[in-house]
């Protein structure tokens, strides 16, 4: 179908969406491990080939995780609503109910209130930090402490018995496989320290791994560093 792809990179994400700008565009956004994004990727197929003017883009949060992070994806399935960059509808969760209501009622036409609007483009994959006005020393110095809390400290969505992203579930499990023993912290839960550590660590995702008060890395380089022993090195110090 010409108006349902799966996104593989951000260029072509922005590529797809910016192609006409009063189009309608449903974001599913989706992981292998979740169940219920099996039930809304077969949803969003049907309502593709019933409405083809509507634009319908598959997104793998885990593998595109800066998409997925400019748009605050906190859980799987969710589906974003746009008219080019202006934002219809959020729906989160297995409401596939809600999402054909919503698809049929954008493809009328009919008059919306948009939730948000931006004339800058959707995605940016070396920008997705958002400055906040919060005064810089008292943040740096919450950060500072809860970097230092404990020798290896996991900052990440959720907890490590309720995570509420891939990465985050994965890389707690990478953790407790080397019998690391760690402490966490729920950006989730404060939106100041989440965007702070994205401008502190250079790092635009989660979850960050810190070991001795300093910035390792996200899942991808811990999983390296498992596998080529730096972890167990890094932990020695």
């Amino acid at each position: 179908m010409s108006n349902h792809h799966e996104v593989t990179s951000p260029s072509q994400f922005q590529q797809l969406l910016s192609t006409d700008l009063n189009r309608v565009s449903v974001l599913n956004f989706w992981a292998e491990w979740a169940e219920p994004c099996k039930q809304m990727n077969a949803v969003t197929i049907e309502l593709a080939k019933k409405y083809p003017s509507i634009l319908f883009l598959q997104i793998e949060a885990e593998t595109q995780a800066d998409i997925a992070e400019s748009f605050d994806i906190e859980s799987v399935p969710s589906l974003i609503l746009l008219r080019g960059h202006t934002l219809l509808q959020r729906i989160t969760g297995a409401d596939a109910p809600a999402l054909t209501s919503a698809v049929a009622r954008f493809a009328t036409g009919s008059s919306v209130n948009p939730q948000s609007k931006t004339d800058l483009p959707p995605v940016k994959a070396s920008d997705t930090v958002v400055e906040k006005e919060d005064p810089s020393e008292d943040l740096e110095s919450r950060m500072t402490r809860l970097m230092n809390q404990s020798q290896v400290v996991l900052f990440m969505k959720g907890s490590p018995d309720a995570p509420r992203c891939g990465f985050s579930r994965r890389i707690c499990g990478l953790l407790r496989d080397q019998k690391v023993e760690f402490t966490h912290f729920d950006i989730l839960s404060d939106e100041n320290v989440r965007q702070g550590l994205k401008k502190r660590n250079d790092w635009p995702t989660f979850p960050q791994l810190i070991i001795n008060g300093e910035f390792v890395g996200g899942l991808d380089i811990v999983q390296e560093m498992v596998e080529n022993g730096e972890l167990t090195e890094a932990l020695a110090i």
